[in-house]
């Protein structure tokens, strides 16, 4: 049985924290964003932890 490989757009969207959840960035702060006013821009800075019921999925595309 080879390997099980890493999900790699996967590996590059999501850390695991040390108490094992999933962090993750928030989007729609890329572009078009003449329209968000300063507190929307600013609310979507840093990152975030992803939804509990998400979590198992995130895991086995990390092979964790």
């Amino acid at each position: 049985m080879p390997k099980m490989k890493t999900h790699s757009s996967a590996k590059k969207r999501f850390k695991i924290t040390g108490s094992g959840k999933v962090k993750r960035f928030q989007a729609g702060k890329r572009h078009l964003l003449r329209k968000r006013s300063k507190k929307a821009k600013l609310n979507l800075t840093g990152s975030t932890l992803v939804a509990t019921s998400d979590t198992p999925r995130i895991l086995r595309l990390l092979c964790k």
